[in-house]
Order: C-alpha cells, then sequence, then structure tokens
C-alpha cells in the first residue's frame, strides 16, 4: 500500500504540474472546498502503468452551475443534461480529447431493461464520492483518487481484485447486468485489454445473460466498440471467450459453423475450419508474423478478416461420400463468405467504432484470400500484382499479411506450410516498388487522349488494350519516359 501511496502522491504532483491539465490547479484554487476526485479507468490504469487517454473527474462541493461558468473561462464546455450533471471539457490549448468532468451521482434503472437509457439519474454536489462509485459496473472500475490530498478511496475492494488479476461485478451480477446488458461485453473486453480471468459469479451470469444482448435495444454501436476493442487487444483470448460464453452463438452465429467442418487432413493437419482459424489469429502475433512484416501494428481490419476469412467452407463443403469429389473441397468458399463477412460487419455495424472495420474492405480481403491458389504468381501479370497489392481503395498490404497469415495455419501433413507463391509474390512487389511505388504511384507515361492523338485513334477498346499493354511494360521497369512508351507502342502496333 506504501507503493502506492508514493505512486499516487507522484502523479498528484505531476498533474498540478502537466499543462493539459493545469485546469485542476485553477479549480483547486477557485473552490478551496472543493474535492477533485480521478475515477473510472483512469485511476485503475495508473496503478497498473498503463497509458490511458480516457480521463473523467467527479467533482464534490461545487455545483454544477459555477462549474460550467468557471470551466469555460479555460476551454470549451458543453453541458450533457442537468440531471446527469456531467459537463464535457476541452482545455484550451490542450491535446487531451474532451475530458467528462462530473458532479457525484446515483443511478436506477427503471425497468431493468439493460439498457443505459432506461436510467434515472440524479446528481448532487454533496453526495460522498463511495455512493457515486457504488453505481459502477466492475470494482476494478469502482475506484477514485483524490487528487489535492493525493488519498485512494477503494469501497469495492478494486484493488483487491487488481491484484489477483480479477473482473468482478459491483455487488450482484444479475443486477448490474439487468442494468446494461452491454456490461457483458464490456467485461469481456476488460479481460481481453488486461488479461485478466473474471470472477466466478459474473462469469455465470454473464453466460446466463447473454441472450439479451439480441433481445434488447441496445445501440449496435455500443456493442461493436466491444466487440473491435476486445478483438484488437487480444483476438485469440478475445476468440476463446466469445465461445465460451456464447456471444458467437447470439451476435455470430455463423462462425460457430466452422466448429464441425472438416478440412483434408494431407493439407490442413491443424484439424477443422475452427481450429485453423484459431489458429490464423494466434499467428497475427506469433514470431513469424514478426519477423515477416516487423512489430507493425496489426489492424483491425486484418484481425476481422483473419476470424472471417473462411467463413465460407461450411457453407460451400463438398466430400467424397456426399458428392463424389476425390477430396473434401469448398468450392468458391472465398466468394460466399466475402458475403458472409460484409453481412456480419453490417449487421453488428463494426464500423461505427471510429471506422475502423469498414465491411467492403472485409468483403474484399476474405473474397482474395486465395489469389495465390487460383494459378502460379509467375504467371501473374505486373497490372494484377499492382491491382492487388498497391491498390488506393483496399487494404492491400492487408491483404499479403492475411494471405501469409492464413498460409503459415495451414500446416500439410509434412508438418511445412507452402510458402512458394507467397515468396515469389513478395519479389514481384519488390520489383514494382523499385520503380517508385513504394512512396507515390508511377503516373501513366501516356493517357488515352495522347494515345489517339499520336497515333489518330477513335474511342474504343483498342485504346484499353494499349494502356493496359503499356501499364505492364512500365510497371516491368523496362520503360521509363515519355518517349520510350511511344516506340513501345509502335512497335507493339506492328505485331
Amino acid at each position: 500500500m506504501k507503493k502506492l501511496e508514493l505512486k499516487l502522491t507522484k502523479f498528484s504532483e505531476v498533474l498540478q504540474k502537466e499543462p493539459d491539465f493545469d485546469f485542476v490547479k485553477k479549480l483547486i484554487k477557485k473552490f478551496p472546498k472543493s474535492e477533485i476526485y480521478l475515477v473510472g479507468g483512469a485511476s485503475r490504469d495508473i496503478i497498473l502503468d498503463r497509458k490511458t487517454k480516457d480521463y473523467d473527474f467527479v467533482i464534490r462541493n461545487v455545483k454544477l452551475a459555477d462549474l460550467e461558468e468557471f470551466l469555460k473561462t479555460l476551454g470549451q464546455v458543453n453541458l450533457v443534461g442537468k440531471t446527469f450533471g456531467v459537463l464535457k471539457f476541452q482545455p484550451e490549448k490542450s491535446k487531451l480529447e474532451a475530458i467528462d468532468i462530473a458532479l457525484p451521482r446515483t443511478e436506477h434503472s427503471i425497468h431493468l431493461a439493460g439498457v443505459y437509457r432506461d436510467f434515472k439519474v440524479q446528481s448532487d454536489p454533496q453526495l460522498p464520492i463511495e455512493k457515486d462509485l457504488e453505481r459502477r459496473d466492475f470494482t476494478i472500475n469502482a475506484m477514485a483518487f483524490e487528487i489535492k490530498n493525493a488519498k485512494f478511496v477503494d469501497p469495492q475492494n478494486g484493488l483487491s481484485d487488481l491484484a489477483v488479476k480479477k473482473i468482478k461485478a459491483v455487488g450482484k451480477p444479475e443486477l448490474r447486468f439487468k442494468e446494461d446488458y452491454s456490461r457483458i461485453l464490456r467485461g469481456l473486453r476488460f479481460a481481453t485489454e488486461l488479461d485478466f480471468e473474471i470472477e466466478d459469479k459474473t462469469w455465470l451470469n454473464m453466460k446466463k445473460m447473454v441472450g439479451y444482448l439480441n433481445e434488447t435495444a441496445i445501440p449496435r454501436e455500443v456493442m461493436a466498440k466491444e466487440i473491435v476493442k476486445s478483438f484488437k487487444a487480444n483476438p485469440v483470448k478475445t476468440f476463446d471467450l466469445f465461445e465460451i460464453s456464447g456471444v458467437f452463438r447470439v451476435l455470430m452465429p455463423e462462425v460457430l459453423a466452422m466448429k464441425d467442418c472438416p478440412q483434408p487432413k494431407n493439407f490442413h493437419s491443424e484439424g477443422n475450419v475452427w481450429n485453423h482459424t484459431r489458429l490464423t489469429l494466434e499467428k497475427l502475433g506469433g514470431s513469424e508474423f514478426k519477423k515477416e512484416f516487423g512489430c507493425q501494428e496489426i489492424s483491425e481490419e486484418l484481425i476481422f478478416s483473419s476470424l472471417f476469412h473462411d467463413l465460407g467452407k461450411p457453407f460451400t463443403i463438398q466430400t467424397p461420400e456426399k458428392d463424389g469429389v476425390p477430396r473434401i473441397r469448398f468450392y468458391e468458399h472465398d466468394i460466399k463468405g466475402a458475403k458472409i463477412a460484409q453481412n456480419i460487419c453490417e449487421r453488428l455495424k463494426l464500423s461505427s467504432y471510429q471506422g475502423k472495420v469498414k465491411a467492403e474492405n472485409i468483403e474484399w480481403l476474405v473474397k482474395n484470400h486465395m489469389l495465390f491458389t487460383r494459378g502460379t504468381v509467375l504467371g501473374m501479370k505486373n497490372s494484377t500484382i499492382e491491382k492487388y497489392f498497391f491498390s488506393k481503395i483496399y487494404p492491400s498490404r492487408d491483404l499479403l499479411k492475411l494471405i501469409f497469415a492464413d498460409i503459415i495455419s495451414t500446416i500439410h501433413e509434412n508438418g511445412q506450410p507452402f510458402l512458394e507463391n507467397y515468396q515469389e509474390a513478395k519479389i514481384r512487389i519488390k520489383e514494382i516498388e523499385k520503380i517508385g511505388y513504394k512512396d507515390n504511384e508511377p503516373k501513366l507515361l501516356l493517357n488515352g487522349q495522347e494515345i489517339m492523338k499520336e497515333f489518330n485513334f477513335k474511342s474504343g477498346p483498342k485504346i484499353g488494350e494499349l494502356l493496359k499493354a503499356l501499364r505492364e511494360e512500365q510497371l516491368s521497369g523496362k520503360i521509363k519516359k515519355k518517349q520510350e512508351a511511344l516506340e513501345f507502342l509502335k512497335k507493339y502496333l506492328k505485331k
């Protein structure tokens, strides 16, 4: 506890000196009887030595009108609601996102309908901070730090749960979830972000009540935020928790179809489609992937396309017993899976969270993840390589990463993945990068209008053919100047 007190005292000193939080020092001076508490995730993250962007403050002993009037002299203020007693405050000349500054408040769900807007909220500047913390979701979020005196307030024993890495609901878990069912997803997200375990009673009620996620008026945007953040934090743990908690069953039943879908053992010794998908997610953070791409951040779209890339297999499977094929096959599973993936993304509004998971991008990635199995890369035109791996419209570099993750998760009976096509594609991509593509797309040496004028042609299919031939030659690095392009076309037309 002494270490914690030392850490909080030091943080209190830093906070009051930090320019972004200059308003704290001024508030203390303006309202000497005030108590200013840092609450929720920020206080938790300080204890865990985690970086945080979300700073929420609760201020006692100051009337809302007085607080609002004073903060307006220090930045931009928006009143969320008089009853809520919450202000959105953007400090002047600060790089911080808008900060929530609130009075202590109580909340009571009117009908226990599982939706946050069903709450009756009452703010009170004199309300003890302990009462405010009683309304919080999990104990690790029900702590507060009083800045002026560096005092730690922990009525729900959240610190003890932090020490043993446990997610535990405040009070009765059933009641907490009945107040707001989205807390089920929120709890799972904390478990993945912090790599914590979920306390037994809390876990039991999560599984018992997970079905309500689909039966209540919880905004899809709220659920999308938790789903995306969970997979971003830890794809494999989220995959496992969503399975055993029932989230997949309730929100993405299509995913569960992969569990009973077999694969030919000579190509997939790792097992069925479910096992392969889990392994693909695991490979995203593995040593092979990092060796190939460095320690680049793994995008949300890459994670979800990895989760969804083989969704089409259970719906397209053909077997020797039923269909008379020589081995298990999945004709056009990439096309079928792309549509299913797009439907899931749109149904759950995954793109609503900061636009990080666009349904059309996921569809494109899933649809093209089998690109290297449609033929040898050696036979691909440079313009084809350009289309898929230098796209300005779609996340083309994520496609290369998805293909790699899929390949190294496809374990042949000899224990090795088949990487020849991938390696050849890398060589081809680097060759195109050498002509200046890495930083800027090489401009056309001649456009259609110039070709028509130079050769006295009319608009038509022939111009498209010439442009494609010219682009192919340019991407190979054989021609670099306009005059060279003209000479190439003259020879091409004589063929």
